[in-house]
C-alpha cells in the first residue's frame, strides 16, 4: 500500500460515479496529482474540492502508478473568497485550468505551488484592485520558466543593456528596448511596464498594460506549451481575458486586446 500526505490546491474536480470525483491537486511535492474523491460532491465535501482551495490530503494505493484516492481537508477556501468578483473567479478558473492542463503529472514544481498560493491570497485581497492581474501574469512567466520556455526580460537582446525596454521579440523571447525596437515595432510584442525592474513587486499598471501582460504570455504558452501538441489553451483562460476586457470597457479603462 502507498500511503502519504501532503498540502495541496486543487485544480479540477470531474464527476466520477455518484457523489465522487476524480479530483486534481497541484502538490507542494508531488507535484500534479489525481485521485478518486469519494463523496466530493455532496455533504462537507462539497465545500472542500473546489478548484482554487488549499487542502491537507492524504493519497492512498495499492500500486504507486494506480490512480489512487484522496481523503482531504479544507485549509483555505480561496474559491469562496472570489465568488463576489466575477473577474477574479474568472482568473482563478483559468490559473487552476492552466496548472491542470500544461504541468505534467506527478512531477514535483515546488516554487510553481508556492506561487500560486501567493497569487491565491492577492486575489482575495480586495484592497489590491486590479493588482491581482500583474501576480497572475507573472505567474504564467513562472510556469513557462519551469516548462522550458522561460523569457528573458532584463536586458536587451540587440544591445546588452536594460535601458528603456519596451518590447518582446517573439522569436526568441527577450527584451528589446524601445530604440533598437522601433523599426520592428509592428512585429514585436509590447513588454507591459509592470515586468520592467523589480520582479519581486505586487505593483501592477492601468488596464492596457495589464492586457500587454496577458497577450505577451498568452502568445508563448500557446505557441510552446499547447500548439506543439495540437492543443488550444484552456477554454477558461480566454474567458478570463474577455471578462476583464468587458469591464475595463465598461469602466472607460480601454483595451487594445
Amino acid at each position: 500500500m502507498i500511503d502519504w500526505q501532503d498540502t495541496g490546491i486543487v485544480l479540477s474536480a470531474r464527476p466520477h460515479g455518484e457523489g465522487s470525483a476524480i479530483v486534481t491537486l497541484l502538490t507542494a511535492e508531488h507535484g500534479r496529482h489525481a485521485g478518486l474523491a469519494r463523496g466530493a460532491f455532496g455533504g462537507r465535501g462539497r465545500g472542500v474540492y473546489q478548484p482554487g482551495n488549499r487542502v491537507t490530503a492524504e493519497w492512498r494505493a495499492r500500486l504507486a502508478e494506480h490512480l489512487g484516492s484522496w481523503t482531504c481537508e479544507l485549509d483555505t477556501g480561496y474559491a469562496a473568497g472570489v465568488m463576489h468578483d466575477p473577474l477574479r473567479l474568472a482568473g482563478l478558473s483559468a490559473v487552476c485550468a492552466l496548472a491542470d492542463a500544461a504541468l505534467p503529472e506527478r512531477e514535483p514544481h515546488p516554487h510553481l505551488y508556492e506561487a500560486l498560493g501567493a497569487l491565491l491570497e492577492v486575489m482575495a485581497d480586495d484592497s489590491l484592485g486590479d493588482a491581482w492581474i500583474a501576480v497572475y501574469v507573472r505567474w504564467e512567466i513562472g510556469l513557462l520558466t519551469d516548462l522550458g520556455y522561460g523569457l528573458d526580460l532584463d536586458t536587451c537582446a540587440a544591445t546588452g543593456t536594460n535601458d528603456d525596454l519596451a518590447y518582446v521579440s517573439p522569436r526568441s523571447g527577450r527584451a528589446v528596448s524601445l530604440a533598437a525596437g522601433e523599426p520592428y515595432r509592428d512585429k514585436l510584442l509590447t513588454l507591459p511596464r509592470f515586468l520592467v525592474g523589480n520582479p519581486g513587486s505586487r505593483g501592477g499598471g492601468d488596464s492596457d498594460d495589464l492586457f500587454a501582460g496577458l497577450a505577451l504570455t498568452g502568445f508563448f504558452l500557446e505557441r510552446h506549451v499547447f500548439a506543439t501538441h495540437g492543443r488550444q489553451p484552456p477554454p477558461a483562460r480566454t474567458r478570463f481575458v474577455e471578462r476583464f476586457a468587458e469591464r475595463a470597457t465598461v469602466s472607460g479603462g480601454g483595451s487594445n486586446a
